[in-house]
Parts: structure tokens; C-alpha cells; sequence
């Protein structure tokens, strides 16, 4: 496999790595393209994006660029003969509308080469997700979405249309591996982060969206936690939105946001972050950013 989903005592640890390919489904040229750009920028030496699923298709190929360099990517249409024919590529990236998500993602879950599996669709029914969220934890399978723009690891892969343009990405040396593990909500708000993030630090290690949606695959906990079995992470930062701005010290952490009540009693559990919320050993930090509904982007 491209990725060591599972540290050395089973805990969730990092995702994905410089050798992780993708299966994408639903052919969409822009974001293709995108983690291809990314690629290259990284200098990867092979495409992120190991073929492409269309459903209804009789195969053929999508031509591309890499760098300066016209290719052509596979195209299959079904799951399972794209993973079939491409047994290393454990990321799935699900651009199905919310009509199709459920069944192209169980699909995908069900596939055993499939590790991670990003749902970009908004509007999966509720119900769905939580079918989606129970195989997924039961299989040791890990869901980011739905309705999410999906994650990035610095200097290594993205999902997508992550981290936006060509310019963005160099701006925010995500070109190259930093130490801070991000989370977050909202992807628009992730991209002003990361550019937050490259000036006030040495830059991003890894960072999610794990989408809007009341019951998301992965939750700020999940993520916060993970990138405690990461040893290259040395910080923890994670976005949220509350309905009034906190005051006084460490015990904004204790305040019932939207998923931080989850968070900090995940980190209060965890030996490693419990170490270094009150100042004992370890090299890390972990920085809680509240957002009020009321701010923008451009407000940050």
C-alpha cells in the first residue's frame, strides 16, 4: 500500500505519503489536473491519480498533463476493475453527485485494496452517512466528507481541488512538508489557514476538511488524535465556529462548541496532548483557533 493508515499499535496515523495513488471517480478535468500540477510541483515521480472510474464507460484513457509532459490515464467503468488493475491505489476520490455517493462509496469501502475514501458531494441524505460512517469504522476504513474539499499532505499528495491554485499552493509552501496538523470544517477557511500557517510556522505537515455536514466520516477528534501517531507533526491546529467568542485562558477548551467538547475530551484522554496541554514533556502543541459565525475570510 501507498499509505501506513495504522500506526504500530493499531491507532490511526498518517494517511497518505509521496508514493499514494488515487482511483477517481466521475471525471472531472479541473481537479484531476490540480493533483497532477501538485504532483509535479513536488516532485513526485509518478501521478497521484492512478486511473479514472466512469461509470458506463468501455474504458479508454484521458489524456493530461504532467509537468510539461502530455499522458494518457486509464479509464475503467467500474470500481472493481479499477482497482483490480490497480492494486496500489488505496485512496478513493468520490466526485459522484449526493444521488450517487452512497452506493459508488459503499462500493468503494467494500473494495479491499480501498483504505481512504473523500466524499466531495453536499447533500448525501443523513441516513446515508451514517450507514457509510458505521461499515467504515468497522472495517478500519477512514472517510473524509462528505461535503468536504478533501486534504493535503504537504509536499507529498492532494485531493482534488485542496489548497486551490497552482499560486496558492506555492504561497503557502505546501510544495513542502511543515510540522503543524491541521483540521478543519470548512475548506475555504482551511486555504486562508494554510497561508496563516506558512507565515507563523514552518508550514503544514497534513490537513483536512472533514466537510459541513452534521455527521461527518471523520471528526476533529479523529484527526486531532491521528496526528498524535505522526511523529513528523509537532503541532495541532484545528478550526471550529462557536455561537460567542470564548474568553479566559485554557478553559476555552472546556466550552461546548460545534465538536470541541469532542476534541478536548479526546485529548484529555490522550496521554501525549494531555502532557502537553499542561505543560509536561513532548515537543508538540496544540492550538484550538474559534471562529465567530459572523467573520469571513477576509475579516481573519
Amino acid at each position: 500500500m501507498g499509505s501506513a493508515i495504522y500506526g504500530q499499535q493499531g491507532e490511526l496515523g498518517q494517511l497518505f505519503s509521496k508514493e499514494t495513488q488515487a482511483i477517481f471517480f466521475n471525471w472531472k478535468e479541473k481537479p484531476v489536473q490540480r493533483m497532477l500540477d501538485f504532483d509535479f510541483l513536488c516532485g513526485r515521480p509518478t501521478p497521484s491519480v492512478a486511473c479514472i472510474v466512469q461509470p458506463g464507460s468501455n474504458g479508454g484513457f484521458q489524456k493530461v498533463f504532467f509537468g510539461d509532459e502530455e499522458i494518457a490515464i486509464p479509464v475503467y467503468g467500474s470500481t472493481t476493475e479499477a482497482a483490480k488493475k490497480h492494486p496500489k491505489a488505496d485512496v478513493f476520490v468520490n466526485y459522484a453527485s449526493f444521488r450517487s455517493a452512497y452506493e459508488s462509496t459503499m462500493e468503494a469501502l467494500q473494495t479491499a485494496t480501498v483504505r481512504v475514501v473523500a466524499v466531495i458531494a453536499e447533500g448525501v441524505p443523513e441516513k446515508d452517512t451514517k450507514r457509510l460512517i458505521a461499515y467504515a469504522r468497522s472495517n478500519n476504513k477512514v472517510i473524509i466528507g462528505p461535503a468536504t474539499v478533501g486534504g493535503v499532505q504537504a509536499g507529498a499528495f492532494k485531493i482534488g481541488d485542496t489548497a486551490g491554485t497552482l499560486d496558492n499552493i506555492i504561497a503557502c509552501k505546501l510544495y513542502r512538508p511543515g510540522s503543524v496538523g491541521f483540521v478543519s470544517k470548512s475548506g475555504g477557511m482551511s486555504n486562508e489557514m494554510y497561508n496563516v500557517l506558512s507565515r507563523a510556522t514552518d508550514g503544514l505537515y497534513e490537513g483536512i476538511a472533514i466537510g459541513g455536514d452534521t455527521f461527518p466520516g471523520s471528526t476533529l477528534s479523529d484527526h486531532c488524535i491521528r496526528y498524535q501517531n505522526i511523529p513528523q507533526v509537532h503541532i495541532l491546529c484545528y478550526v471550529t465556529t462557536v455561537v460567542h467568542m470564548p474568553y479566559g485562558g485554557m478553559s476555552v477548551g472546556l466550552l461546548p462548541a460545534s465538536g470541541d467538547l469532542h476534541v478536548w475530551t479526546a485529548v484529555q484522554t490522550s496521554q501525549s496532548l494531555r502532557e502537553i496541554l499542561h505543560g509536561g514533556p513532548g515537543s508538540s502543541a496544540f492550538c484550538s483557533i474559534r471562529i465567530p459565525p459572523e467573520t469571513t475570510a477576509t475579516t481573519l
